[in-house]
Formats: C-alpha cells, sequence, structure tokens
C-alpha cells in the first residue's frame, strides 16, 4: 500500500469550526468536503489512507500568532505519531517579535511556519515578510507560502509570483513551498518564473475543477469552475521534476479521497513520479521515515 503525506489541510477548534466553514462557503462559493474539525479530517485520512496530515494554520492579526503555536506546539507533543497529524506554526509581518517568535517554535519541534499574503493584507515581497523568509530559512524551518489568487478575495494581488520570486530572491530562502502549483489561476506564469530555482510545490486545490455551492449565487460560469486538466497538471510536474512536486488537497476545500483517486488515475505519471508526489519529497522534507 502506497504511503501517503497530506502537506495542505486545515481544521478549526471545535468550538468555532462550524462557524467557520459556513462564513468560508459563503465567501468562496464552494463546497467544503468535511465539518473542519480534527475528528473529521482523522475520518478522512482513514477512508483515504492518508498517513499524515500537516495542518497549515493562518494567523489573520498578530495578537493571534501565540496562541496559535502554543495549540500547534502541544498538538505536536499530543498527537502527532498517534494520530498522523503535525502542524505548522504561524507568523505575522506587524508581529514584533518574529524572530523570537520563530526561534521558539523552532526548538519545539515544529519544522514549518504558514503565511498567507492575501489573509494578512501585507505584499510578500513587503520588507516585513523577507525578514520573516530571511529568519525562517536560517532557522531551518520549512516556509510554505499561499501563491496566486485566493478565491476568497477576488482581485487581491499580495502572492502574485513576481512578488513571490522578489521576495525569496531578497531574503535568500528558497527552503520553500508555494501552495497550488505554484500560484493558484495563474499556473504557467508561475511555472515560468520558478521552475529553475529550489522550491516546491504543492497540488492543493489545483487539478480538476471547483465544486460549487448550492449558495454560490451563480458567481461562477462553467469556464471559472475549470482548475488545471491532467495534462496540464503533468505538464507543470514534468517542468518541476516530480522530485520537487508534493502531495496536497486543502481539506475540507477539496475531498482527499478523491484527490488521491485523480492523481493515481494519471497514466503519464510513473510510479516513481507518484510515490515522489505522495510520499517521497514532503518525508524528506519533513523528517518521516
Amino acid at each position: 500500500m502506497r504511503k501517503i503525506i497530506d502537506i495542505h489541510v486545515h481544521t478549526f477548534p471545535e468550538k468555532i469550526a462550524s462557524h467557520a466553514i459556513k462564513t468560508l462557503q459563503e465567501k468562496s462559493g464552494t463546497v467544503a468536503f468535511t465539518n473542519g474539525t480534527i475528528t473529521a479530517l482523522e475520518n478522512s485520512m482513514a477512508k483515504s489512507g492518508v498517513n499524515h496530515s500537516v495542518l497549515l494554520p493562518v494567523a489573520t492579526k498578530a495578537s493571534q500568532v501565540t496562541s496559535i503555536n502554543n495549540y500547534a506546539i502541544k498538538l505536536n507533543l499530543e498527537h502527532s505519531e498517534a494520530r498522523g497529524i503535525i502542524s505548522f506554526g504561524a507568523i505575522h509581518p506587524e508581529f514584533e517579535n518574529f524572530r523570537g517568535e520563530l526561534e521558539r517554535i523552532s526548538k519545539s519541534g515544529i519544522v514549518g511556519i504558514k503565511i498567507h499574503p492575501v489573509y494578512q493584507g501585507v505584499n510578500i515581497d513587503d520588507e516585513r515578510f523577507v525578514k520573516i523568509l530571511g529568519c525562517a530559512g536560517e532557522l531551518g524551518l520549512i516556509t510554505m507560502i499561499h501563491a496566486g489568487w485566493d478565491i476568497g478575495f477576488p482581485g487581491e494581488g499580495q502572492a502574485l509570483p513576481e512578488k513571490i520570486l522578489r521576495a525569496l530572491k531578497n531574503s535568500g530562502n528558497f527552503r520553500v513551498i508555494l501552495a497550488h502549483m505554484g500560484g493558484w489561476k495563474i499556473w504557467r506564469e508561475s511555472c515560468e518564473l520558478f521552475r529553475h530555482t529550489q522550491v516546491y510545490i504543492d497540488t492543493a486545490f489545483s487539478l480538476g475543477r471547483m465544486t460549487p455551492s448550492d449558495n454560490s449565487d451563480n458567481r461562477w460560469n462553467d469556464q471559472d469552475l475549470n482548475l488545471l486538466s491532467k495534462d496540464e497538471f503533468v505538464r507543470i510536474i514534468r517542468d518541476y521534476g516530480s522530485e520537487r512536486v508534493i502531495f496536497g488537497t486543502d481539506s475540507p476545500w477539496s475531498d482527499q479521497a478523491q484527490t488521491i483517486h485523480e492523481i493515481e488515475s494519471i497514466p503519464e505519471l510513473s510510479d516513481l513520479d507518484k510515490a515522489n508526489i505522495f510520499f517521497n519529497n514532503a518525508a524528506k522534507l519533513l523528517h518521516i521515515a
């Protein structure tokens, strides 16, 4: 049986999960495939055969950073091996003592951070993010960056590919994973910019079609729902090399089992390609045997 790591998932605390999922469904006009809790994620992992899922918390305010990271540290200490769930940490560009916080979470055993320039309302090439990227690189932390457009914030360009590339060059940090195949809905441009760098990309929410919610108010036309076709998906993997592509779903916004099936059913990808994407690349970064 194939080992699988999902490098890109989200959950919410039990007391706010229902409200968070409802709000995000309304904002995006798409369907969530779980109720957003850790229990639901565990059930999804058992159904789909995912061995490890990596939680990517986002601090939308600087005041949230410490509590999010405290929770991540606790979860990793108590549950990472037993439940197969690992959490990255969070940082915000307005968090004053970012260096001290990154040092703290690194010493705790957290191996990476998630930054989301769109949700955080700051361009990725802003000096504050550049300093965070540089510090994370010095500490050996993986940095997962939301890349490209965001479904819930149409027209917001804080994470456009050229800005990301400028930030990485200015920070000297290429120990980075770019979410959504390098740049959501800007895939070809992103590939041209990053294919000759050392960055990894993940597959989250990039293959096939989006699933609109019943209350999407007809905001999506048929063409808008399209993500990457299988041919386009394979072409990007060929351009990067399967050694730099990591499986991710963006659960609960994609179904883990369905996404695995879609990739497994691509005949143009060799068994080694699939092993690299589903497990080998992430395992190397996360130090999982």
